[in-house]
């Protein structure tokens, strides 16, 4: 086992900061591990909003993945408090997609296997790279290889007139209203949805009070009529932020027993992807 961080802007110039932390196994039996040998690794992007991370969002959420054969990252993203505006979140999410890539071998990832999952806020980021992978070498001015193999939407914030209205104020602040409207062409997610989307697993919860799951709906029908590969649950109660559905980080509810079941779905939906045996 060894731990990784990395302050991407050491790597990434362009970079106003972000922070990518890892956990990644070893080859786990007796013996010299194959030279080939790798598993697929998982890039959490935690919730709040634009305005914070969530850390109940970010390592409980790795460290259940890793228990499924993953290696396990985490990014901690600039928001508004920290200065930064958009496209920095979008350029930082990108990085560290790309960075897993190209240290894939020291890390021991697949780099054809590396898949991103994020929360609320940090769901619609995720989701903005997976509309807008293809065209974010030209917004860094470097080439990086940020595509994921497909990503997990958690209670994901996908459009401005259904979901988290305070998300979109943070991430377009300083923006004047005619340039609002041209990024909301593609901040909108589910408007942008193109056959370069990857695979998606998106869920999330009937009652939640503050990301509606309509949210949701919107960003699989918009996958559906573009003939993509995707997953879709809707558990009916739960409030927004359950991170993994786990009593270590929640309060003590019977909707708990259906929601915590999204991890092992998510992770079956991404070894649909990949080469290793589990």
């Amino acid at each position: 086992m060894k731990t990784i961080a990395v302050d991407l802007k050491d790597v990434y110039p362009f970079l106003q900061g972000g922070k990518l932390e890892g956990f990644v196994t070893d080859y786990p039996y007796d013996g010299e591990a194959p030279s080939d040998w790798a598993r697929p690794a998982v890039l959490v992007i935690p919730g709040g909003g634009y305005s914070m991370a969530s850390r109940r969002e970010g390592w409980p959420v790795a460290n259940a993945f890793i228990g499924y054969g993953f290696q396990g990252f985490v990014l901690w993203y600039q928001n508004l408090p920290e200065g930064a505006r958009y496209p920095e979140q979008l350029l930082e999410i990108s990085s560290a997609v790309d960075y897993i890539k190209k240290n894939a071998k020291d890390l021991g990832v697949n780099p054809n296997e590396v898949f991103v999952v994020g929360f609320s806020a940090g769901g619609h980021l995720t989701g903005n790279l997976a509309i807008e992978h293809q065209n974010v070498s030209q917004k860094a001015g470097v080439v990086l290889d940020c595509k994921p193999t497909a990503v997990g939407l958690c209670y994901p914030v996908i459009s401005n007139t259904h979901g988290h209205f305070g998300s979109y104020i943070n991430l377009l602040d300083g923006y004047a209203e005619e340039e609002k409207a041209e990024l909301l062409k593609t901040l909108n997610l589910n408007e942008a949805v193109s056959e370069h989307t990857p695979p998606a697993f998106i869920w999330a919860t009937a009652d939640d009070g503050v990301v509606p799951a309509d949210n949701a709906i919107r960003f699989a029908q918009a996958m559906s009529d573009q003939g993509l590969e995707y997953e879709l649950h809707i558990y009916p109660h739960g409030r927004h932020g359950l991170a993994t559905g786990r009593l270590d980080i929640n309060p003590e509810g019977p909707e708990l027993k259906k929601v915590i079941r999204w991890v092992e779905d998510c992770a079956e939906f991404f070894r649909m992807y990949c080469v290793e045996k589990f």
